[in-house]
């Protein structure tokens, strides 16, 4: 009995005369303490990657897919941010399913912050040199900060959005005696006008179709016919996605109709090279002139947090007898978009 006795007092104490199944139940409430303070790390990157993929997801499957998506593929490189803080929590969490899916979100942005879209060399030799500079001028509200920049940048063809007629007259009274005799414009209040100056003879190309003005033209670069057009279509606001895609589907097809003559399109096109919309026009032998200098992503808008956070939403995109030197973003006092500069050779097509 005394051997008994020992043995069994033996197996039901641990240090301290505590019971070993009280120590086993102790550490099961730790443990389940700890997990417990680890799940809401886990659910919130979840939750974090969760949003992501779908926008990720939408970029892999070449669509904009329905409000938020297109409004926020525009920011594409930044989801980075989220997709390292859910990593971060999943880490913390010992969430190893997070962590594995954390780090396939991560390099497939990472794949898709890559520049988009041919940047192949004209080929033949130079004709021309061609200076554009495109601004967004908000309903007219930069224009006296426009026309200081394009005193001080000297552009031979200019495109201006939400030009109203107070903004196009004022265009006018500067610039029609001095330096830029040659406009085409479609007239409108608020955001609807638009225009076009040159020092290059302009002839009249009709507009495109658009809920905003968007003017062509076709000019006379030094004996050189080279078609403009001005891109301004509907932003994607929630309700008019596909007002949207429809303009953009236009600004396509006007690409497409004539792939022989050396082309210009540039403006405001709501949007990026992460809209699938936008990478179309792309597809249809345009380059993007800002990417082939160098400039593929830096934001243009929203001005008052470029270059720091934006989206690269103003373009010039140049069919393939252009080479671009260098590309440069300004600041236009008034207006909530940057403007664009970008220096173009024209090429002979080899």
């Amino acid at each position: 009995m005394r051997e008994d006795s020992g043995t069994l007092s033996g197996t039901r104490r641990a240090g301290g005369g505590q019971d070993l199944d009280t120590v086993a139940a102790e550490r099961t409430v730790r443990e389940d303490e700890r997990a417990s303070g680890r799940r809401p790390g886990a659910w919130f990157a979840g939750l974090l990657l969760a949003g992501v993929s779908v926008v990720l997801g939408c970029r892999v499957a070449d669509t904009d897919g329905v409000t938020p998506v297109p409004q926020v593929l525009a920011f594409l490189p930044w989801l980075l941010a989220p997709t390292a803080l859910a990593l971060f929590l999943a880490l913390r969490s010992r969430w190893r399913t997070g962590l594995v899916w954390g780090v396939v979100v991560l390099g497939g942005l990472a794949w898709f912050i890559e520049p988009y879209g041919k940047t192949d060399d004209p080929g033949g030799p130079p004709l021309a040199e061609v200076r554009v500079l495109t601004s967004n001028v908000q309903f007219g509200r930069g224009t006296d900060a426009l026309v200081d920049a394009v005193r001080r940048h000297d552009p031979d063809i200019v495109f201006v959005q939400e030009c109203e007629q107070t903004c196009s007259a004022a265009l006018r009274d500067a610039f029609e005696g001095d330096g830029y005799p040659y406009r085409q414009a479609v007239e409108g209040y608020g955001s609807d006008g638009s225009v076009i100056l040159s020092r290059f003879p302009l002839t009249e190309a009709g507009a495109v179709p658009g809920t905003m003005g968007m003017p062509g033209a076709t000019a006379d670069v030094r004996g050189h016919r080279v078609r403009l057009q001005l891109a301004h279509p509907m932003p994607p606001l929630p309700g008019r996605l596909d007002t949207w895609r429809s303009e953009l589907g236009r600004l396509r097809a006007y690409a497409e109709a004539d792939r022989s003559t050396p082309t210009i399109v540039a403006g405001d096109f709501n949007a990026s090279q992460d809209h699938a919309a936008f990478r179309r026009i792309l597809d249809a032998g345009l380059r993007d002139g800002a990417r082939l200098a160098g400039e593929d992503r830096t934001p243009s808008w929203p001005a008052r947090t470029a270059p720091r956070f934006g989206a690269q939403i103003d373009h010039v995109l140049v069919s393939r007898d252009f080479a671009a030197q260098r590309a440069r973003f300004l600041g236009v006092d008034g207006t909530d978009h940057r403007a664009l500069l970008v220096d173009l050779t024209l090429h002979r097509r080899s």
